[in-house]
């Protein structure tokens, strides 16, 4: 009787030691939150957190907003990996300011939060950010613009085709940004649609959507028919607000394109001569930084460090046109391509 006690103390304590020993090795849970589920740009960013999160031994939960500025479903999404005892997350939000409570309430419950793309409102909202520098991205194309233009951008007609009127940080950043580089003057930091400047068309919504875009541009087309710059908060909207310009008979070329993103999309858009500019971005380059970044504070508690000199850690942005402008860096659409995504 007592070796048969003994026995079932020994199996007990097996089944003990067994029960902590695959506690102390289960992945750890990590997450990440994009806006929506089908832009070519969040779904390469999904890739990129997938495989490095796998490479690292990492269990990764996705989520996604149903429409571009769904705050409801991100706020539901982090506190569904809070619940899950995530060691952090990813996320691009959809609303900068209206983000920040339930990403505090993360980071309170000891979660790494790293914004990716667009930046919250106060960038230190969250414990890093990693992104294009949008400001930068959008100079560059309205640098190329303006010197692709020479003496008519005084008199230049420009159509901003937007992304949402909540006007997210990668939102102005892009547009004043573009406004900076064409030599308009900016008013208010963090808003746009406020200048004073007789060259703007006006300002109209996409969603970052191709569909969004071709409705912007034929609104934009009926104030102002005799536009020559349509400024694009992404390729998407790119694509659509061509579209519009076709249906007018304005693709001849008459009318400058230029745009943000650099997916495998765009580049041939540029090849082809719809796009005239693009600034590339690196969307895979981020989310595999972010999984790395918050692997290392699971296991070190260090968090990441932004670009020396810069609140946020700067992925990159590129320049791609095949009509290069003499003082803006370039590269052409070829070698875009093979940096291209999506």
């Amino acid at each position: 009787m007592r070796k048969w006690t003994i026995l079932k103390a020994a199996v007990a304590g097996l089944a003990f030691y067994g029960a902590m020993a695959t506690a102390s090795y289960a992945a750890d849970i990590v997450g990440l939150i994009t806006k929506t589920e089908g832009n070519p740009f969040f779904v390469k960013m999904r890739e990129g957190a997938q495989a490095k999160a796998k490479e690292l031994g990492l269990t990764l939960q996705t989520f996604a907003g149903k429409f571009d500025g769904d705050n409801d479903s991100q706020v539901a999404a982090i506190e569904n990996l809070i619940s899950a005892g995530a060691k952090g997350f990813a996320i691009v939000p959809s609303d900068s300011s209206a983000i920040v409570p339930t990403i505090k309430k993360a980071r309170d419950a000891g979660l790494l939060v790293i914004v990716l793309d667009t930046p919250l409102d106060p960038i230190d909202a969250a414990d890093a950010t990693f992104a294009t520098d949008n400001f930068k991205a959008g100079e560059l194309i309205g640098q190329w613009a303006k010197g692709t233009l020479g003496d008519k951008a005084a008199n230049a007609k420009i159509a901003f085709l937007d992304l949402a009127t909540n006007q997210p940080t990668v939102d102005y950043l892009r547009d004043q940004g573009f406004m900076k580089g064409f030599g308009i003057d900016i008013k208010d930091p963090k808003k746009y649609g406020d200048e004073d400047d007789a060259r703007i068309c006006g300002h109209e919504m996409t969603g970052g959507a191709e569909d969004g875009g071709r409705t912007a541009m034929e609104t934009l087309l009926q104030k102002c028919p005799d536009v020559s710059v349509m400024y694009t908060i992404n390729e998407p909207a790119a694509a659509g607000g061509y579209q519009a310009l076709k249906a007018a008979g304005k693709d001849d070329g008459s009318v400058l394109v230029v745009s943000i993103d650099g997916g495998c999309p765009g580049v041939k858009n540029v090849a082809a001569g719809v796009i005239g500019a693009t600034s590339q971005q690196y969307p895979l380059k981020m989310a595999a930084m972010a999984m790395e970044a918050i692997e290392k504070f699971a296991k070190t508690g260090e968090k990441p460090k932004p670009t020396p000199g810069k609140e946020f850690f700067d992925t990159g942005a590129t320049l791609i046109t095949d009509k290069p402008v003499t003082g803006v860096e370039s590269i052409d659409s070829k070698k875009g391509a093979e940096l291209c995504w999506g």
